[in-house]
């Protein structure tokens, strides 16, 4: 078989149609140039040109074998091309799981950035709640994840991409939708429309834990596992529901948003990936949204 650089003398000859301007132009004398040519006809078993003393010619097949050659060159550096840019990740793909609140705001932000700067990244999503994302970088499933919680476990590195205040969701018609402001005493005899302390475990926990530090008692009416359905149940004037920022992006009908007046307690939103996985792009596109975002805090 042929080797490339054959190919490649053969159409600068091709071109030159003379070996000393070929041999010139390949920064080469014209003895091994002509011994080159020589060998790769005698792979092909035809003669690509035609010599004399006074010209070089290329045969019909030499003309046929000019416009293939030309095509494999091409494929060959395209294909190394291709693979340097998945070796460094800017290309192949990504595969991330991400809770259905962070679709709301932050994952079309992170998603807008990917498009314009690694256009040869392709990017599968997979929604699922942050426990389940856990599971799947551990078993490899997944190659990154968008969810609420740390990471603690030692084989995980994480990066905090949002940091967002809880807001209160109230029917319009409340009393309390007429207030800039309220307190966390306003919820006493409130019914509260809470999350799943199964699928929405970190907020639970987290306004949970609010309500114990003021020596509040809820009175949970309903336990659901997404934004959208918790404001769903407000608007249908079930209840009142602590809720994070992002809800803001719903525009939920008969739903008013209110600042509460306490501490600051935030509900972070952090991009994890496994440590040891080898998936050139993972590095690239958490480089990218470190240099795109300004997190809160970071775990490196």
């Amino acid at each position: 078989m042929f080797e490339l650089k054959q190919l490649h003398y053969f159409l600068v000859l091709a071109d030159e149609l003379h070996f000393g301007r070929a041999a010139k132009r390949l920064h080469m004398t014209q003895s091994p140039l002509s011994r080159q040519i020589q060998m790769l006809e005698h792979t092909l078993q035809f003669p690509l040109f035609k010599r004399n003393n006074r010209s070089v010619q290329l045969t019909p097949a030499g003309h046929a074998f000019r416009a293939e050659a030309r095509q494999i060159l091409t494929l060959a550096e395209n294909a190394v091309s291709v693979a340097r840019r998945h070796s460094q990740g800017q290309a192949g793909r990504l595969r991330m799981g991400f809770t259905a609140g962070s679709s709301y705001r932050h994952l079309p932000r992170l998603l807008a950035y990917s498009s314009r700067e690694l256009k040869e990244l392709e990017i599968v999503l997979e929604e699922m709640v942050t426990v389940q994302q856990v599971e799947a970088l551990q078993a490899n499933q997944i190659d990154l994840g968008l969810g609420r919680q740390q990471p603690n476990q030692p084989d995980l590195d994480g990066l905090c991409i949002a940091r967002e205040q809880l807001l209160l969701a109230v029917p319009e018609e409340h009393s309390l939708a007429r207030k800039t402001t309220v307190t966390l005493d306003d919820l006493r005899s409130e019914p509260i429309i809470t999350f799943s302390p199964k699928d929405g475990f970190y907020f639970y926990a987290l306004i949970d834990s609010i309500f114990r530090r003021h020596n509040l008692q809820p009175t949970y009416v309903q336990h659901v596992s997404q934004i959208h359905s918790m404001l769903a149940l407000v608007s249908a004037g079930l209840g009142v529901a602590l809720v994070p920022e992002t809800a803001e992006a719903l525009h939920f009908d008969s739903v008013a948003l209110r600042r509460v007046k306490m501490p600051p307690v935030h509900a972070d939103l952090y991009l994890v990936w496994k440590k040891s996985n080898t998936n050139p792009a993972v590095k690239t596109f958490v480089q990218l949204i470190r240099k795109r975002t300004r997190p809160a805090s970071t775990r490196n």
